[in-house]
């Protein structure tokens, strides 16, 4: 009892921390809000999604977790990025949030059918990761700045260089875990309409996609890891990382290690300063695992 209160106790300071994305960077370059990213219809449109103490009468299990409750109204009036395949993007929060929840970030695709724009597009077919990262740090607290997603006002990822040309949406993804030891994780993610040109021919092999909503269920355990009994191996949702080719990526399965479809180094500083960091990473999972 007097732990349950503690942990309660915990989470009040969490739970104000609500957060929504409204823009699209590409290759550094930051455009308008809600440009290219569908807005939603929520009153507050910072609340998240959950199956329990819901928000707005929104669950994982309807259609508007495809982009968030009201976003396909958005769609006409909202841009379509033309986007090189390769490029590396990101997903920003609105109005200066940070994610202080937390909880893995991850980045989904989903191809328009031939024919259809991705302003006509509701999100009903096969969609594919391309990026995820969970913990990055052991060392830390995983009530906090132990996940790669901490205090950060964005998810960078890269659009694999192999994807095929065409219309897609992009949807973004945190997931507070700081209540879900009690089945109260949360959902904050939105989509970006984009052109994809100058691409390949690879495409995800069936058993690399699901589908929003039922790609997720409120039973999996990655919806129900609690963060309040010290340093665990984080069980990623979802299927594996795509990062080109017809056959799934390797996927990390857990999060002790961020994980995208950017794979090259560019012998640019910043790049190798994540090479050091992945490999100090793995370094540290493999102890934990130990």
């Amino acid at each position: 009892m007097k732990l349950s209160l503690l942990v309660s106790a915990a989470i009040v300071p969490l739970v104000s921390a609500h957060y929504f994305f409204d823009t699209l960077i590409i290759d550094g370059v930051e455009t308008t809000p809600n440009q290219y990213v569908r807005s939603n219809t929520r009153p507050a449109k910072y609340n998240p999604t959950k199956w329990k103490n819901t928000r707005d009468d929104m669950t994982p299990d309807m259609l508007d977790f495809r982009c968030n409750k009201g976003s396909f109204t958005f769609a006409p009036q909202t841009e379509t990025a033309e986007v090189q395949a390769g490029s590396k993007l990101a997903m920003k929060l609105g109005v200066g949030a940070t994610m202080q929840h937390p909880g893995p970030g991850l980045v989904y695709m989903s191809k328009a059918p031939e024919g259809s724009a991705a302003n006509q597009y509701e999100g009903d077919g096969d969609w594919f990761k391309i990026h995820e990262e969970g913990i990055c740090d052991t060392e830390k607290d995983i009530k906090t700045d132990a996940w790669c997603t901490w205090d950060k006002d964005r998810i960078e990822f890269t659009v694999p260089a192999d994807l095929p040309d065409g219309e897609y949406l992009i949807r973004s993804e945190h997931i507070g875990v700081h209540g879900a030891h009690d089945g109260q994780a949360e959902f904050y993610y939105a989509c970006a309409q984009v052109k994809i040109t100058g691409g390949g021919t690879g495409f995800p092999s069936t058993d690399a996609t699901i589908q929003f909503p039922g790609g997720y269920k409120q039973d999996d355990p990655s919806f129900n890891f609690s963060v309040w009994g010290g340093m665990k191996e984080y069980p990623m949702p979802g299927p594996p990382v795509w990062t080109g080719g017809t056959e799934s990526g390797s996927g990390s399965g857990s999060a002790f290690n961020g994980t995208s479809a950017d794979s090259s180094s560019t012998g640019e500083t910043q790049e190798e300063e994540k090479h050091t960091c992945s490999r100090r990473r793995r370094r540290r999972a493999r102890h934990v695992r130990q």
